[in-house]
């Protein structure tokens, strides 16, 4: 089974993969080439994404069954003791800010039972 995932990609390259794959939803693509083929249309979908994102996924002989290979994807495959995951970059960029100094009203309440 061989999944690609296909992002913001020029019309004509899901036209192209429509010959080989069955497209179950707008960019996502499902069947059963065979490895060489599935290189191929790797190779094509990488060559004619432009500024568009791409996903592959498809069944292997390893331990999860299935790998993963990206193309301009924020997500990337990370290998971890044997297993693929797919690393997400932190969205956040900026510090926490520090705690405020001082007791907060709670704890002023409770410390001085006050209401």
């Amino acid at each position: 089974m061989t999944i690609i995932v296909l992002a913001n990609c020029p019309p004509g390259l899901r036209g192209f993969l429509t010959r080989w794959l069955l497209e179950s939803s707008p960019g996502v693509f499902l069947g059963a080439p065979n490895a060489p083929i599935r290189d191929i249309l790797w190779a094509e979908v990488r060559q004619y994404a432009g500024q568009g994102r791409a996903l592959l996924a498809y069944q292997t002989d390893n331990e999860q069954g299935f790998a993963f290979e990206t193309h301009d994807h924020a997500w990337h495959p990370t290998d971890h003791e044997g297993l693929t995951l797919l690393h997400r970059p932190s969205t956040t960029t900026q510090q926490p800010s520090p705690p405020r100094e001082g007791w907060s009203k709670a704890s002023k309440r409770r410390r001085f039972g006050g209401r």
